[in-house]
């Protein structure tokens, strides 16, 4: 009886398994995956893909169309910018830049919003009140317009649009792990850890901490894709990255004027844009149905 019992019982599946069956199951999320790791393969490797320097300037093929057009090359696939130089080896090495920027930006946000989340939510009292009234504040204010204020301050570069970004997103990683650890504190487990004397730092860090980031891993991961966005705006309004850079969000503003006679140099930056962002944000929703109970059939 016992071996016939033990026969039928069935192992539970491993961890892994479990989250790609429910997140396989979202086959949106499952392209946005395919495509964010063909971006990171071409960003690691762009040295070797891209077909040229994103600084050559090739001065007898300004403006040159796309190869499937006439007047175009297959020496440029995508055409060549107003100073003669390749689209697709920039829009390569952007994917570069725009993912650095992505993971900078999440990396600071995140540490920052987990510190200050979990100690605000584990003492409570006058502290929360400061940090959350602050966070508020931050969030009253039109994010681009915050950006572009603390950018204006210490200047216009890459590093200083990295850290006004940090600085926007900040608010939405403090309040949702607050609201995580809130939820969290009161329950038994955490009631049994304190009787067994755990310190402070240890009941945050180290027994409710891990218990939250299943929606701070898929807030971080929608958070590469307003990374992103708010680096090409930057760099649009010419606040981020500063030319010759290869950005996305340069390439944009510096392509304006051309857009009625040569409309590949705006296309194809907006386009890399546009799906990077999409990729990110449905490969976010496929992180919340994999990670949340709720969403499991």
């Amino acid at each position: 009886m016992n071996i016939t019992l033990a026969e039928n019982e069935t192992a539970p599946p491993h961890p892994l398994k479990e989250f790609w069956k429910y997140f396989s199951e979202n086959r949106g999320a499952v392209i946005g995956l395919y495509f964010i790791i063909a971006a990171i393969l071409f960003a690691v490797f762009a040295d070797v893909i891209a077909p040229h320097s994103p600084f050559d300037q090739y001065r007898d093929a300004i403006l040159q169309p796309p190869f499937w057009m006439e007047g175009g090359d297959s020496k440029f696939l995508l055409g060549t910018d107003d100073v003669g130089r390749d689209i697709l080896s920039r829009l390569i090495f952007g994917a570069r830049l725009s993912l650095f920027v992505g993971v900078i930006v999440v990396t600071l946000s995140l540490a920052a919003g987990i510190v200050l989340g979990v100690t605000s939510g584990y003492f409570g009292g006058f502290y929360e009140t400061i940090i959350m009234r602050l966070m508020d504040i931050m969030l009253a204010l039109p994010s681009l317009l915050l950006a572009m204020a603390i950018v204006a301050i210490l200047g216009p570069s890459l590093q200083n649009a990295i850290l006004a970004i940090a600085v926007v997103v900040l608010p939405h990683y403090v309040r949702l792990t607050r609201a995580s650890v809130i939820s969290e504190k009161n329950k038994d487990y955490v009631t049994a850890s304190r009787v067994s004397g755990a310190g402070a730092v240890r009941m945050m860090f180290d027994v409710i901490l891990p218990n939250c980031m299943a929606p701070l891993i898929v807030q971080a991961t929608l958070g590469f894709s307003a990374a992103i966005l708010d680096a090409a705006a930057l760099g649009f309004l010419g606040m981020g990255a500063q030319p010759p850079t290869p950005e996305w969000g340069a390439m944009l503003a510096n392509s304006l004027q051309f857009i009625q006679r040569a409309w590949w140099v705006v296309t194809f930056p907006g386009v890399a844009i546009l799906l990077t962002v999409l990729a990110f944000n449905l490969a976010g929703d496929g992180l919340r149905d994999a990670l949340d109970p709720k969403m499991k059939r």
